[in-house]
């Protein structure tokens, strides 16, 4: 938590090229100390008690998700929204709503045509689990997006978690954690491929936590340079084989589609939309394809398990 927070501090003080650097450096030395659970936990394939299976049979489910982090992203979001939906997909969307002027009309476009609009954090300046006043300040401003935008999902930036303090949200699911992820400034996996239920301590209430289970785009091909999908395959084949539920965490911000000059943090738009048709050609008929929402309303209601 203290490295966490120094870090934070000195951020804005850093140039951009440095922070990369130091992240890099630091993956490099992890990557080969984790290797022995990740990208693949063995232990997180384990099925929830009372577990009876996703609808119609289907083996596993898929669940995309993104994180739109700045403006630049943000006016990447319909090429990102159109290329899903020439491969039959949707997904949700998570704004920062006071880091940029998120689009009214953009947000609005997303729900018509079938997509999911989330909240994403405040922010984004590291600081929202910093203490508890400060969290409650926000927490009341985060409500309030989440009333005027009608989202009933949550995800905290840089996936930082305090899992016990979320319930002062309005909130259907959080996504705000990872099944094993020792790259994440709060590397605290949760150990498991599918949802979970989070009970408030004094009150017959709680939230859905969704978990992403694939490697974040960023970490794959930014940080560690990867030069095609094959950690992505690896992992949904395993995640398929138990039968949990593929979510992953994508960011319009570092997509390039194929327009002006591809930069130091992007990656071509390509990998993504390989990952989706091979889930699609790989696993036709077997994977249900489902927003965020969606899984939540099931897990409460269909799903079977303890609570």
């Amino acid at each position: 938590m203290l490295t966490r927070q120094l870090y934070y501090l000195l951020k804005p003080l850093m140039p951009r090229r440095l922070q990369l650097l130091l992240r890099r450096q630091r993956l490099r030395l992890q990557r080969l100390r984790h290797a022995h659970h990740w990208p693949i936990d063995a232990s997180a394939g384990q099925a929830p008690a009372g577990w009876r299976g996703w609808p119609e049979a289907r083996q596993f489910a898929v669940v995309l998700t993104h994180d739109v982090e700045t403006a630049q992203g943000q006016a990447k979001c319909r090429q990102l929204m159109e290329l899903e939906q020439q491969l039959g997909f949707c997904s949700s969307f998570n704004f920062v709503p006071e880091r940029y002027a998120v689009c009214e009309a953009l947000r609005a476009h997303l729900a018509q045509c079938g997509f999911e609009v989330g909240v994403h954090g405040l922010n984004h300046d590291g600081k929202l689990y910093g203490n508890w006043p400060r969290f409650q300040q926000r927490a009341a401003r985060i409500n309030q997006y989440l009333k005027d935008w009608g989202a009933v999902g949550f995800r905290s930036p840089a996936m930082h978690h305090n899992l016990a303090w979320l319930h002062a949200l309005d909130i259907a699911y959080d996504a705000s954690t990872f099944d094993t992820d020792p790259f994440e400034a709060q590397p605290d996996g949760m150990g498991t491929i599918f949802p979970f239920w989070v009970p408030h301590p004094e009150a017959d209430t709680g939230y859905v936590e969704l978990p992403y289970t694939l490697p974040q785009d960023f970490t794959l091909f930014v940080l560690m340079g990867e030069h095609d999908i094959r950690i992505w395959q690896q992992k949904v084949d395993w995640i398929a084989a138990q039968g949990g539920m593929v979510l992953i965490n994508t960011h319009p911000d570092y997509m390039w589609f194929d327009r002006g000059e591809p930069g130091p943090e992007t990656y071509p738009s390509q990998f993504y939309a390989d990952l989706l048709r091979y889930i699609q050609e790989r696993y036709a008929g077997q994977y249900w394809p489902v927003l965020p929402r969606d899984l939540t309303r099931f897990w409460v209601s269909e799903a079977g398990v303890e609570r």
